[in-house]
């Protein structure tokens, strides 16, 4: 996966998921398009290393692919951000259904002025490069209040005021209150002040009483620490690139999202000049050969502190 505010967008509305999805790609470009979930990093060499069956020849061929049928698109998009700073980001969008030409040109132009503030982050969108921020640290959470505390404050409420000697009842359904009493930096000692200033000289619901005063005392929420206020970041141009060398469309012509010799690269192996059930070499992510198969296992032996096999 990449890092959070990276990593493969969904570009759409889709219809609902069915075994029908990829039934028009080649079986390997289809198992690719599965493999892929979102917000995975989308370098295919970041997808072959993760990959079990196929190196990074065989997943960049395949990912050009689905760019040719429509369902993957790199755009490079121009922010602004509010402090009048300025950064190009990379991001990759995909559609589960193929998309024609026309709908990605069409999503290109709708990106424009489209307020991106909480899916920016400093730095630039390519993981893979030095210069990419990790997300901002989440804050740390407040610590809670120990556990118990609100019912021994409520329960040590008899030994205060005889007036509220509570039942362990009482205690256990008006926890939550006293519990956020404490949430609310209010301690068992302002507790237990509230409940008993002032008391009438009779009591003769102290449950019911509890729950009164806690429920029209308690005191406000504190304050949030102040934290740091996310810049402002607007998309002010956004531009295709093709998918495997990152040319801009600005200065080549692309089709389907690919300039001429990315696109002549992946089409030049089609699906039906592959043999079912046999991976070429060059395109596993570990290559094997027969031939391979006695001396590996020899290794294995000899690692294991046995003689190798006799071979006629």
């Amino acid at each position: 996966m990449a890092k959070t505010g990276y990593g493969k967008r969904h570009a759409g509305d889709e219809t609902p998921h069915s075994e029908a999805d990829f039934a028009h790609l080649s079986a390997r470009d289809a198992e690719i398009a599965t493999f892929i979930a979102v917000g995975a990093a989308m370098g295919h060499k970041a997808i072959a290393a993760e990959h079990p069956r196929y190196g990074q020849q065989a997943v960049r061929t395949s990912m050009g692919r689905l760019i040719e049928a429509g369902h993957l698109r790199w755009i490079k998009e121009h922010l602004t951000v509010e402090d009048n700073s300025m950064r190009w980001v990379t991001r990759t969008y995909w559609s589960r259904e193929p998309r024609s030409p026309e709908w990605w040109a069409e999503f290109v132009r709708e990106r424009h002025g489209r307020d991106v503030t909480d899916q920016y982050r400093p730095g630039l969108a390519r993981v893979d490069e030095e210069t990419a921020t990790e997300a901002e640290p989440e804050p740390a959470p407040e610590p809670e209040p120990e556990a118990g505390a609100a019912r021994d404050t409520l329960a040590r409420l008899r030994a205060a005021d005889r007036r509220l000697a509570l039942s362990e009842r009482d205690c256990r359904a008006l926890e939550p209150l006293a519990a956020e009493w404490l949430a609310r930096g209010a301690t068992p000692t302002d507790i237990t002040e509230a409940l008993t200033t002032g008391l009438p000289e009779a009591v003769t619901n102290p449950g019911g009483l509890t729950r009164n005063r806690l429920e029209n005392k308690m005191p406000p929420k504190l304050p949030k620490a102040p934290g740091k206020t996310r810049l402002r970041a607007r998309v002010t141009r956004a531009v295709m690139i093709c998918g495997l060398c990152e040319e801009p469309e600005t200065t080549t012509e692309l089709v389907n999202g690919l300039c001429a010799d990315c696109r002549a690269e992946c089409l030049a192996e089609e699906p039906d000049q592959v043999v079912p059930g046999v991976v070429p070499d060059t395109f596993l992510a570990a290559p094997t050969r027969p031939e391979a198969v006695p001396l590996r296992a020899d290794e294995v032996r000899l690692a294991a502190g046995f003689a190798p096999k006799s071979r006629g």
